[in-house]
């Protein structure tokens, strides 16, 4: 019997073998190491990021803000918004508008549905002032408008009674004083109130718990009161560009954390108070443009974390007390306008131009310009009398030289003897 061809064998083995794997599951390759990468597959949402509550959604389209993608982890360009990670929907808690257009309209009922909201901030908003809902009021602890809403008054402001921090800048505001705003803002830390055409005076209690007041460019008038002076807390005060009189409470000196310091621009006299020494902190000072009077006092140098003085234009008088160590360490010192002020040569030098003047001997300014002759920079303000008074007289000489009067009196001295020969000779005759 012949045995079957090889061949024969080999074709009966590759058709079982295609039957086998016509009958089994396809299994996908194991990618290699040096393969690239699938793309990830898209997750289901977990608990942590469930989706945001429809009505918010319906709101933040009115408001023109994109809500193709998650708007609390993908917020748009020129609007932000922050959620919370509540379930089984997901709640808005800030939410911060800029560059509005002119057809933006806040629905009491788009409001409504915003009740989550913790943070609200406009900014280049120009549109009509919003009646808020008191609930709406009443959740709110951060408000921010800057060149927004066209024009506030103290009573809107007034009913967000929860607010820890206010911010309106460049905005108007109507209202008989800050009072009317903060009388019943008793969780409120920071404070800021700027550029706003606000009139009246400082309240005469504000919350203790304040870490940050600036009410600067406006029309305040009188004196600061004392319950200003009792803010231990406060890190940051500017009171400046308004129309604030008398003298600066020495009670000022209790705000030991006090950091930042602005009374520039107002009507300020009297002298520097001396309890300003017990502010180990104080980093930028700036009295400017006032009345002070009185001499600039020495411990200011010791201020070490002293960066930024600005004294100029007032009428300060006396020797500045500063040494130039003190002065290159400071990152702005301004000291001109004060037309009685003066500074010791051998202590300073005129190149730090410090906008003020030499003094004399007695510590008064010097009125006329320094001499310049190059010897002059080594001579001190505080001299010996001949020193000066030799130097007042050549600036005041401006009679004939010496060469041409002695070579007048020569002349003359020979005319002289010629005439006093020839009238001899004429007597021998």
């Amino acid at each position: 019997m012949k045995q079957p061809p090889p061949l024969f064998f080999l074709l009966i083995l590759l058709s079982a073998t295609i039957a086998s794997a016509a009958t089994t599951p396809t299994v996908s390759p194991t990618p290699s190491p040096t393969s690239s990468p699938t793309p990830p597959t898209t997750k289901a949402p977990s608990s942590s990021s469930s989706p945001l509550d429809p009505e918010q959604i319906k709101t933040l389209r009115s408001l023109h803000i994109p809500t193709t993608r998650d708007p609390c982890i993908q917020p748009s360009p020129r609007n932000a918004t922050i959620c919370d990670n509540s379930k089984p929907l997901r709640h808005l808690i800030s939410l911060h508008l800029s560059n509005c257009s002119s057809d933006l309209f806040l629905s009491s009922a788009a409001l409504k549905s915003l009740s989550s909201l913790r943070s609200l901030s406009f900014t280049d908003c120009q549109v009509s002032p919003v009646r808020f809902p008191s609930q709406f009021s009443l959740s709110l602890t951060s408000f921010s408008c800057i060149r927004s809403l066209r024009r506030l008054s103290g009573v809107w402001l007034s009913r967000f009674v929860n607010l820890t921090d206010l911010t309106v800048s460049y905005t108007p505001v109507k209202a008989s004083g800050l009072y009317v705003i903060l009388g019943h803002m008793h969780q409120l830390k920071t404070l800021t109130i700027s550029h706003a055409n606000l009139s009246g005076s400082l309240p005469r209690h504000l919350n203790p718990d304040l870490t940050h007041v600036d009410v600067s460019d406006n029309k305040l008038k009188g004196k600061v009161p004392t319950s200003l002076t009792l803010l231990e807390d406060l890190k940051f005060l500017n009171l400046s560009s308004n129309g604030l009189d008398g003298e600066i409470p020495t009670e000022l000196g209790n705000m030991i954390s006090l950091k930042n310091l602005s009374l520039a621009s107002n009507s300020f006299s009297g002298s520097i108070p001396s309890s300003f020494s017990a502010i180990p902190g104080l980093v930028h000072v700036d009295l400017s443009n006032n009345q002070l009077n009185g001499s600039v006092p020495k411990f200011l140098s010791e201020l070490k974390g002293l960066k930024v003085l600005n004294l100029e234009n007032n009428q300060l008088n006396g020797v500045l007390p500063f040494n130039a160590s003190f002065i290159k360490r400071l990152a702005v010192f301004k000291v001109g306008g004060n037309s009685n002020l003066c500074y010791n040569h051998s202590v300073l030098s005129s190149k730090l131009k410090l906008g003020v003047a030499r003094c004399d001997k007695n510590g008064f300014p010097i009125v006329a310009p320094p001499p310049k002759e190059s010897s002059a920079d080594s001579e001190s303000d505080y001299g010996d009398d001949d020193a000066v008074d030799s130097s007042n007289k050549k600036e005041k000489h401006h009679g004939p030289s010496k060469v041409v009067l002695g070579f007048a009196i020569g002349i003359s001295s020979i005319v002289s003897l010629i005439i006093f020969l020839i009238l001899i000779a004429k007597c021998c005759r």
